[in-house]
């Protein structure tokens, strides 16, 4: 199998994805001529032309309204937003339309899309470039939040995705963009949205983290295991929303402990919301407070100070200790 990073393999999929299905186009700034920003989209134009990628302008909402016609006119769009931080500009757009469909009109339509988005810290760029505002869409009724951690899982979740008959936010860690290879079979492989992936067992604790948190997260759960011989099961939750709750309540069941680390702010974010499924799940076996590795409530600072701000694998470790010794 070919060793691939995470943009290759989404490449990968979305090309597999267009070759299997004429009805997926790719649209949004610089995805065409230029290939992307990130260069994500490289070559598709060459591949299957203009008509399919379509380089638009610079208007976040022009382009998912767009998409959303396309979707209810029977294509199934991949719409770029090119940086995380220039989606709120589509909220509207999603929140009031492409969200809404399906209830709308009591399932007589659904709106198949599929909005990309890289997002998240640790490069070196812009506050509108850095953040991880994940919450903002799992909290929207109707949307599915995916965000992969490694090159294979996002290609068989870009797959997934376009596949899936609802609006779905695919979050790309762009920290995680370029940072490492895996194998990736050129077979064709179909993520599962909703399921969360048990990357190893253990029965003294339970970690819980997704995206480019996944690489600090396996780090220091090795350095305390070599330290204490602890057996620390390590979850990958890939989906946001639909969340795996049904993994999340059976392992810390097991393990009786909880550590969830994320690169967004900490407060009203996907770590609360795993807290409060404990209490309301497994309230009675926790044998320590849950605890939350997260970024601050701030606005994500720039350059240097970003690494105070994003955990990790020293914090990490902190937090895993102290959750341990309770």
């Amino acid at each position: 199998m070919p060793k691939l990073n995470m943009v290759q393999a989404i490449n990968l999929g979305l090309a597999q994805e267009m070759a299997r299905d004429d009805s997926v186009i790719v649209m949004g700034e610089d995805v065409g001529v230029d290939g992307g920003v990130f260069r994500v989209t490289d070559q598709l134009i060459e591949k299957f032309g203009a008509e399919r990628v379509l380089d638009t302008p610079l208007a976040e909402s022009a382009i998912l309204g767009s998409a959303i016609g396309m979707a209810l006119a029977g294509l199934r769009p991949v719409a770029e937003m090119q940086f995380s931080g220039f989606s709120y500009l589509m909220l509207a757009q999603w929140e009031g339309h492409a969200s809404r469909y399906r209830a709308r009109t009591l399932g007589q339509f659904t709106v198949p899309l599929v909005v990309r988005m890289p997002f998240g810290g640790g490069v070196r760029a812009l506050e509108h470039h850095s953040e991880s505002r994940e919450a903002y869409y799992a909290h929207t009724p109707g949307s599915k939040v995916l965000i992969p951690s490694g090159p294979r899982n996002a290609r068989a979740l870009i797959v997934a995705a376009i596949r899936d008959p609802d609006p779905v936010v695919f979050m790309e860690p762009k920290h995680s963009y370029r940072a490492f290879r895996e194998e990736v079979p050129e077979a064709e492989e179909v993520g599962k949205i909703g399921k969360a992936q048990l990357v190893q067992e253990g029965n003294d604790l339970t970690v819980i983290s997704w995206g480019a948190m996944m690489r600090p997260t396996r780090k220091a759960v090795a350095a305390v295991t070599e330290q204490r011989g602890a057996g620390i099961e390590v979850i990958d939750l890939l989906t946001i929303a639909p969340m795996d709750a049904g993994a999340v309540v059976a392992s810390v069941t097991k393990t009786g402990r909880c550590v969830v680390v994320q690169e967004a702010p900490r407060s009203f974010s996907v770590a609360s919301e795993i807290i409060a499924l404990l209490n309301d799940e497994a309230l009675l076996y926790l044998e320590a407070p849950v605890k939350r590795l997260t970024g601050y409530d701030v606005v994500t600072p720039y350059f240097g100070r970003e690494k105070s701000y994003i955990p990790t694998v020293g914090r990490i470790v902190r937090g895993i200790e102290e959750t341990l010794d309770f």
